[in-house]
């Protein structure tokens, strides 16, 4: 068998797989409309899913939506140098949804788990109360990370800090683990591979929280999150429509 043909036998059989595994919907139907950024996703049944919202969590949310309608972050705008103002894209992106959650509950402590460019940890660290912290752990320090915005005065009064410490990590998550069994939100915005938002929640599982937290999970909708988000069986609810245009649940971890 020559190269070319081993290459076409490979091609068949990849076809093969995905037609068993991928509806053929997925595949074959062009998208309906153009959009500069598109993802695929499913919808699924309400009636039998594992996890539903308790009245507690709806009242918060509620609380949560009216906070961001009105939540200014201009300061935050400023920073993104050029390109999109994803802050200002509200409903759609997430950012004031976060700040507004911050409002509402004016937590102590709250943990970010994906720091990347800054601009929801910057978000986050608005609208806490005089005593707030917010920890945002990364594997890249945030001066490395392209298109950053942060600064190194954000650090100063202490209200911020860096951990370079990977949380799905077994090891790593002990190191840490009182400092997140005190959390009283957490924001999860990492992977979205399916399987290190798993081992995050198999984390949580085993913690002793001081309080129930209010984890937030951004990417909900996208295809390697769906099973994940789906799978969650403490009180949640999907505020994507109020969040981000990928996906924002909220869990109550009670």
């Amino acid at each position: 068998m020559t190269a070319e043909e081993a290459r076409s036998s490979l091609r068949a059989f990849v076809k093969r797989v995905v037609a068993r595994v991928v509806p053929p919907s997925l595949v074959e139907r062009p998208s309906p409309v153009t959009a500069r950024h598109q993802e695929k996703s499913l919808i699924f049944s309400a009636d039998d899913e594992p996890g539903r919202p308790s009245r507690e969590l709806i009242d918060r949310a509620l609380e949560f939506v009216t906070a961001a309608r009105d939540i200014d972050l201009g300061a935050v705008t400023r920073r993104i140098p050029n390109g999109i103002a994803y802050t200002e894209v509200w409903p759609g992106e997430h950012y004031k949804l976060l700040a507004g959650i911050v409002k509402v509950l004016q937590p102590r402590l709250v943990i970010e788990v994906g720091t990347a460019t800054g601009l929801s940890a910057l978000s986050l660290t608005q609208e806490l109360h005089r005593g707030g912290r917010v920890v945002t752990f990364d594997l890249v320090p945030w001066r490395e990370y392209p298109g950053h915005v942060l600064a190194e005065s954000d650090f100063a009064d202490g209200r911020l800090e860096q951990r370079l410490e990977d949380l799905s990590d077994p090891t790593q998550f002990s190191k840490s683990r009182d400092l997140v069994e005190r959390a009283e939100l957490i924001f999860v915005d990492a992977a979205k591979d399916g399987a290190q938002e798993q081992r995050f929640l198999d984390h949580f599982e085993t913690c002793r929280f001081a309080k129930p937290p209010l984890i937030v999970f951004d990417d909900i909708r996208l295809w390697n999150m769906l099973r994940i988000w789906r799978l969650v069986k403490r009180p949640k609810l999907d505020l994507t429509s109020f969040g981000h245009w990928s996906g924002t649940g909220i869990v109550l971890w009670v």
